[in-house]
């Protein structure tokens, strides 16, 4: 026998025993080893699965121990081997997205996902190609991750993976390969925000230079005046111009998108989201009225939209901004949604938005998605803060000194002024409670995993992540609570 049950043990390396699957014949699990992690299949010698995964391998008596490293040709066998482990599409199921910076997350995502008793379907893994970019990883290493931390909690019913924040056809391929299932196109580039304070010269001006599929005379909303529950829509001249001038060319990109993705993925089912939430001013009710229109004349399924809300979603704190008004805003949003669709709204920059997740749960009747990325590396730092404070220390200084030139890309109002002083901190862990610093952390993510000393070495990543890997159960301990706090409110 391999397997030392009573003391945990397979082959004397410490056995995780809740990873322990029984699957046609053969035992997967995952040890904890001196060379760190490591996947344990056991088979019977002449079982020719086996052989597929690549590591050393154990005869004893008819049977053998293959102990093999969490790469990405295991991680894909065993994907094969275990098909719960695959991502799949979530329809409209009230969900929430959980994206991972470090790879290390996953299992106190699952473990908080397990308290809400089936009522939110999880996104464990979820990734921009911008923070791709900055943290070093690939959307491949992204995917096996999370995979990985799936298999070790042993979460067999089902788990999604966004390709977050899209913005070329490139991006979808690299992801699409990957195997991600939900797509979410980001045509920012493409809003044009000089509709906001054009007259109407300038609207018919600028309308000429849509494509000829986006004329005017192509949506069928001129003059249309549309009944959305409590909602009356009506687009005059004026109404429609604006929202084809600010929106149009964002629309055409996103249809362009979709027929690429279409195309590319054949019969591999896919999701996909519309996000316009990173633009200089709220989507107007009209405005959504007549993306969704016009998304829906060009043949586009989708399963979520983003809008920009009223007030601002900065990133990892609470909602800015007048809770009466966001509640009638997201209220009326809702109902073009259930209109037009029925598809979810989507919380971008969601994580943290303590004060607004029950109000958005009630006026969507849970078609809603949140998706969070940068809490999760922040929990990171928590945990980093109660286990080795010099190291948060210098983190914190760093980050300081790198927030101006790192926050241009972001939504962000913290002030250096306002954060405070290093000097003065006498509590390192409740600085991740203060809202300047907090911002200060979040926003300078890839600058802290990435910086290099001038003989190559990495300043601050290998200390990092060394720590949260010997101390795993903190950090899932923090995350798991954490996201309890996130997800409660969207439970009906």
């Amino acid at each position: 026998m391999f397997t030392d049950s009573k003391n945990q043990k397979i082959n004397g390396s410490q056995l995780i025993t809740q990873s322990v699957v029984i699957m046609d014949g053969i035992e997967y699990s995952l040890a904890r080893t001196p060379n760190g992690l490591r996947l344990m299949i056991i088979a019977d010698q002449d079982d020719s699965r086996s052989s597929l995964f690549e590591g050393e391998r154990s005869p004893k008596g008819k049977e053998t121990l293959v102990s093999a490293p969490l790469n990405a040709e295991n991680a894909s066998v065993l994907r094969d081997q275990l098909p719960w482990l695959k991502p799949v599409p979530l329809d409209l199921k009230t969900s929430a997205g959980m994206g991972d910076r470090l790879g290390l997350a996953t299992l106190g995502h699952v473990r908080a996902i397990r308290k809400m008793d089936g009522k939110i379907a999880p996104i464990f893994t979820q990734q921009s190609i911008r923070e791709n970019t900055r943290t070093g990883r690939s959307p491949q290493q992204v995917i096996d991750d999370a995979m990985w931390g799936v298999f070790q909690e042993n979460w067999r019913n089902g788990y999604g993976a966004d390709a977050d924040h899209l913005k070329t056809t490139e991006d979808i391929d690299v992801c699409l390969s990957a195997g991600y299932t939900f797509f979410t196109i980001d045509p920012g580039a493409y809003v044009d925000n000089r509709a906001e304070h054009a007259d109407i010269v300038s609207l018919r001006t600028f309308a000429r230079d849509l494509p000829s599929e986006m004329q005017i005379n192509q949506s069928g909303l001129l003059d249309q005046t549309i009944s959305v529950e409590h909602l009356i829509i009506t687009f005059d001249e004026t109404t429609l111009l604006k929202a084809m001038v600010k929106y149009g060319k964002a629309v055409w990109h996103v249809f362009q998108m979709h027929q690429h993705l279409k195309k590319s993925a054949g019969s591999q089912p896919f999701e996909f989201e519309v996000s316009v939430d990173e633009t200089d001013n709220p989507t107007s009710h009209a405005e959504h009225a007549y993306i969704a229109s016009e998304l829906k004349r060009l043949g586009v399924n989708w399963v979520s939209l983003a809008p920009r809300f009223v007030g601002k979603f900065e990133k990892g704190v609470d909602y800015i901004g007048d809770l009466g008004a966001f509640e009638e805003d997201i209220k009326d949003h809702a109902a073009i949604a259930r209109y037009y669709g029925p598809y979810k709204l989507s919380l971008h920059s969601g994580s943290d938005k303590f004060s607004i997740y029950k109000m958005a749960t009630q006026a969507t009747k849970g078609l809603v998605h949140l998706k969070t990325a940068g809490t999760s590396y922040l929990e990171a730092l928590r945990t980093i803060a109660e286990l080795n404070q010099s190291l948060f220390q210098e983190i914190y200084q760093f980050a300081r000194n790198h927030y101006e030139i790192d926050k241009v890309s972001y939504h962000v109002s913290a002030e250096l002024s306002r954060a405070p002083d290093p000097a003065k901190v006498d509590n390192w862990p409740a600085l991740l409670d203060d809202f300047d610093a907090r911002e200060i952390f979040h926003v300078t993510f890839g600058s802290v995993l990435t910086e290099k000393f001038s003989n190559g070495n990495f300043q601050f990543y290998d200390r990092l992540m060394n720590l949260l890997r010997e101390n795993p159960e903190v950090y899932a301990d923090n995350l798991e609570k954490h996201f309890i706090r996130h997800l409660k409110p969207f439970v009906q």
